[in-house]
């Protein structure tokens, strides 16, 4: 299993709308993609800013390659994002799951 970590950040003001965005958008996005196992946004306010992370779990790094193209470490953004997002990180983590309790 592999699981792909994304960090976006937004304005405080602006996170709620994010979240939002978020199950609407990209949550049916990366479902549409065969082997997503599991999908989790989380999402921590720190002052005046809230940092949003992703979470996926895939059941190969052929999967991840489905939904992130040929460099899987390379973030996926979608236009909307320019909207809400502080800055475009250039990567997402990846990592193969060694455990699962």
């Amino acid at each position: 299993m592999i699981a792909r970590l994304w960090h976006g950040r937004t304005r405080l003001s602006d996170a709620d709308k994010y979240a939002e965005f978020m199950k609407v958008r990209a949550a049916p996005d990366y479902g549409s993609v065969d082997g997503l196992e599991r999908l989790y946004f989380l999402r921590r306010d720190e002052g005046d800013v809230a940092h949003f992370l992703l979470v996926t779990l895939w059941d190969s790094m052929g999967s991840v390659r489905q939904f992130a193209g040929d460099e899987p470490e390379k973030a996926k953004y979608y236009p909307e994002d320019d909207d809400f997002l502080l800055e475009k990180e250039e990567t997402s983590a990846l990592y193969e799951v060694f455990l699962e309790k």
